[in-house]
């Protein structure tokens, strides 16, 4: 009897084990996983956080210029639609591509669709940690109504690319975007980890 008692104690202690080490192992996958998307998150903060990103990401309704950020000239205004305000709207000065390169330094850029967000949907990437930062982009009501694939889609709009070809005068974003990209892939798939505040 005692033999089988043994047995018996020996048996369940080794499944108890057998069920510890598995999800330690798995709770060690999982660790992995969020850390290589915290760490994803990192490189598309800091392309959020460029110049060519966060000038048109603005709290307020003035958009910034330069790689420095000042306040637009010309009392520049978001509009409620984000194209500008009445009379004075972005496609007034920007065209739909860069002028060339003879018109000089610092000429209005352009892309299609030049724009900011909406005033109802600023998506402002200024000043955020990257906890805040990362708890925008994924929160619909703020960043109108965009799930992970239709921002993902988003990142390859001729807009965003201008970031990488910005014209004469401006530095680009220094993360190449096919990096930027798989870093935003690696952070979607595992599920948007958000760091810390």
């Amino acid at each position: 009897m005692q033999k089988a008692t043994r047995n018996a104690l020996l048996l369940t202690c080794t499944t108890v084990f057998a069920s510890v080490f598995v999800l330690a192992l798995s709770t060690s996958g999982q660790d992995r996983a969020s850390s290589d998307a915290l760490r994803a998150f990192t490189t598309v903060q800091k392309v959020l956080q460029h110049p060519r990103c966060q000038n048109c990401h603005i709290p307020g309704d003035a958009p910034l210029q330069f790689d420095d950020g000042r306040v637009h000239a010309q009392n520049v205004k978001r509009g409620t639609n984000g194209m500008g305000s009445a009379g004075l709207h972005c496609n007034t000065c920007h065209a739909t591509q860069n002028p060339p390169a003879s018109y000089g330094a610092h000429m209005p850029p352009g892309a299609p669709d030049w724009r900011l967000p909406s005033a109802t949907h600023k998506m402002v990437f200024i000043g955020l940690s990257g906890g805040d930062l990362c708890r925008q982009l994924k929160n619909k009501a703020e960043n109108g109504g965009r799930d992970m694939a239709a921002m993902r889609e988003h990142l390859d709009s001729k807009l965003v690319l201008w970031g990488w070809d910005p014209g004469v005068g401006r530095k680009p974003v220094d993360v190449p975007h096919d990096q930027f990209v798989a870093a935003f892939d690696r952070w979607a798939k595992a599920g948007g980890p958000c760091p810390a505040p």
